[in-house]
C-alpha cells in the first residue's frame, strides 16, 4: 500500500472517524481481485480511503456515498490528491441509492449502522448474481451492549437476521475489527467453496 495512504488510514483510525481495519480492508481487497470486480460501491466512504484502496489495488472503478459535508470534502481532496477514479456522491445513502441503477460487483457498507434495515433492499437490487456484499460492524456489540446502544443494537440484530436468513445469498462473518458478514449473492443453487457456511 502507498504510504502516503497508510498514513493517512493510521491518522483516520485514530479520529473520531476510523476508518475500516487492516484486515477487513485486506479481505475486501482480496476478494474484489478474486471475483474480478469492476463496479464497487461503498456506502460510507469517510475521508475516501476505503475508496481509494479499492481503485489502488484493484483498478476497479468506485462509487462513494458520503453524507457529512466535512468529511465528503476531505475525501474529495484525497481522491484527487492519489487520482483515483472515484466518483463521490455527496448526501444522504438513503436518497441516493434508488437513483443508482449498478450493478455493482461489490459493495461495501460502512454507514450509519442504524441505517443497514434500511438500505438493505436497495443494496441487494444493485448487486447481480455473483456479487458480494460487505457490511462492516456487524458484531459492535459482541463484548456487551451499553444501555444507550440498546436500540442501535437492537437495528444490527434485525439486519443480521435478515442477511443471514435471505436464502438469495450465502453469508460468512469474520470476526475482523467489530465484525463483517460477507454475503455473496446466489447463482441459482451454486455456491462457491469459498463462501459456504
Amino acid at each position: 500500500m502507498d504510504a502516503r495512504l497508510a498514513a493517512y488510514r493510521a491518522a483516520a483510525r485514530e479520529g473520531r472517524d476510523p476508518t475500516c481495519c487492516a484486515e477487513t480492508l485486506a479481505l475486501l481487497i482480496a476478494t474484489a481481485r478474486e471475483m474480478g470486480a469492476r463496479e464497487i460501491l461503498e456506502i460510507g466512504a469517510g475521508e475516501g480511503l476505503t475508496s481509494i484502496a479499492l481503485f489502488s489495488e484493484t483498478g476497479a472503478k468506485v462509487t462513494a456515498i458520503e453524507r457529512d459535508k466535512e468529511r465528503a470534502a476531505t475525501a474529495r481532496a484525497r481522491i484527487a490528491e492519489f487520482g483515483a477514479d472515484v466518483r463521490l456522491l455527496e448526501g444522504e445513502a438513503g436518497e441516493l441509492l434508488p437513483r443508482l441503477t449498478g450493478p455493482y460487483d461489490l459493495i461495501f457498507l460502512d454507514a450509519a449502522k442504524v441505517q443497514y434495515r434500511r438500505f438493505y433492499p436497495e443494496v441487494k437490487r444493485l448487486l447481480p448474481p455473483g456479487g458480494v456484499l460487505f457490511s462492516d460492524d456487524v458484531l459492535l456489540f459482541r463484548a456487551g451492549v451499553p444501555k444507550k446502544r440498546k436500540m442501535l443494537a437492537q437495528h444490527l440484530a434485525e439486519f443480521l437476521g435478515t442477511l443471514t436468513g435471505d436464502m438469495d445469498f450465502s453469508t460468512k462473518i469474520y470476526p475482523y475489527g467489530d465484525g463483517v458478514a460477507v454475503s455473496k449473492k446466489r447463482k441459482n443453487d451454486h455456491i462457491p467453496p469459498h463462501f459456504a457456511e
